[in-house]
């Protein structure tokens, strides 16, 4: 008789596991706490946004209290959450989630020190802001170089990496102009250097990101047919490229180039906003739902953003009207909007995928949909009535604005603490 042949094992999918609910939620729940916090400040600082005086402490303390509270805690919960499943292993220690998100608190007093100019507090918050920033890259990295090969990985591994460098540059950048009170930190105008360091934040940290993991996850949380496979990140690799371009125009001061770069980012826009309209438009849920919602009022803004850029540099607008009114619609309309549009259903997904083995709720019985609903609405109504109160000069249109952003904001923690409720309340 022939000897019989063993049967070969086949080996299964990795797919890796992500954070659990424990850790996603209290993440989650303080970078909403920090966007309601910069929302308040804006109610404030309003008036003195529509004389384009952006030194006012409110002001200052506004834009970190997004940059260095809201920001870090929902991409960190959002990576745990999603990279590893997306790239399909697991993180490499877990166990330093919990120091990771200590030291990302260091973000709140950071933020009030820049505010209030306390250089002390400012450079041993920025420290400890910085460890834990480098943990967290530190993680994507293994993340990253782990994935494993021959195995169809969801989200392109460059585009993560590249959004991850320009996140590191950003925050250097931060450090350099909060070291050096100079009026040409680094040989350039203070104010340029600011938008220098809020264009590689906006777009090459998060704007890269949400092209790059948007492309699956819009789809997704749609219903929508996914976006087909492809070879390269041309999209997000032309978007980088594009940003550098107008970087050099900032710094050079040349209206060209700022023109130029600008032209070159909204190109490589096209194909992933081509993308997310469709799902808009033809998914089960579409834009019904927060996610997709937030993402197709933010690429309006996207564009009123770049239009704004473009008359500036073509002096059909003052630039120093045109460039606060537009950094609103870019950084809250477009980056805060797509981001806190999704962490409402991450944070029931995070629920619903953490439940104990056994019966569980239907996914939807988590989320507060009118609740989300009416955020993105009134958060869509205030980002306009600001950038309108700011480009008309107006102090008190612009105030108007910013409050709705602040009940936006309250309505959008309180919808998140109503899933934590229900997943609190009804698990076994």
């Amino acid at each position: 008789m022939p000897p019989r042949r063993r049967l070969r094992e086949l080996p299964q999918a990795a797919v890796g596991r992500p954070a659990p609910f424990g850790v996603g939620a209290p993440a989650y729940l303080v970078a909403l706490g920090g966007w309601l916090a910069a929302a308040a400040l804006l109610v404030a600082a309003a008036p003195e946004l529509a004389r384009t005086r952006v030194a006012d402490e409110a002001a200052v303390g506004a834009a970190h209290a997004v940059g260095l509270v809201f920001f870090p805690f929902a991409v960190a919960a959002a990576v745990w959450q999603l990279l590893p499943v997306m790239l399909r292993n697991d993180p490499p220690r877990p166990r330093l989630h919990a120091p990771t998100l200590a030291l990302l608190c260091a973000g709140a007093p950071l933020a009030y020190a820049v505010a209030t100019g306390r250089q002390r507090l400012g450079a041993v918050a920025a420290a400890l802001l910085g460890a834990g920033l480098l943990l967290l890259l530190a993680e994507l990295a293994s993340l990253l170089r782990g994935a494993p090969k021959g195995r169809m990985r969801v989200v392109s591994r460059p585009a993560v990496a590249v959004a991850a460098a320009h996140a590191a540059a950003a925050f250097a950048l931060g450090v350099v102009t909060l070291v050096d009170g100079g009026p040409e930190p680094l040989g350039i105008p203070y104010e340029r250097l600011l938008l220098v360091h809020l264009a590689l934040a906006l777009v090459g940290w998060l704007t890269i990101l949400i092209a790059a993991v948007g492309r699956t996850l819009v789809p997704m949380l749609g219903l929508a047919a996914a976006a087909p496979p492809r070879r390269a990140p041309v999209p997000e690799l032309a978007l980088a490229g594009g940003l550098w371009i107008l970087v050099a125009g900032l710094a050079a001061e040349s209206d060209a180039l700022v023109a130029a770069g600008v032209l070159a980012g909204v190109a490589a826009l096209v194909p992933p906003a081509l993308l997310f309209v469709r799902v808009a438009l033809r998914g089960k849920i579409g834009a019904r739902e927060g996610p997709v919602a937030h993402v197709v009022l933010g690429l309006a803004f996207l564009l009123q953003s770049a239009a704004l850029a473009l008359l500036a540099a073509a002096g059909a607008v003052e630039g120093r009207r045109a460039a606060v009114a537009a950094v609103v619609l870019l950084g809250l309309g477009w980056a805060v909007g797509v981001v806190l549009g999704h962490l409402g259903k991450l944070i029931s997904l995070s629920g619903w995928g953490s439940w104990p083995p056994g019966p569980r709720p239907r996914q939807e019985a988590l989320y507060p949909r009118a609740g989300w609903q009416a955020e993105t609405a009134v958060f869509a109504l205030g980002i306009e009535t600001l950038a309108l109160g700011i480009v008309l000069g107006s102090g008190g249109v612009a105030r108007v604005g910013a409050a709705l952003l602040a009940v936006a904001a309250a309505v959008a923690l309180a919808c998140a603490v109503e899933t934590v409720r229900r997943v609190v309340s009804q698990r076994p």
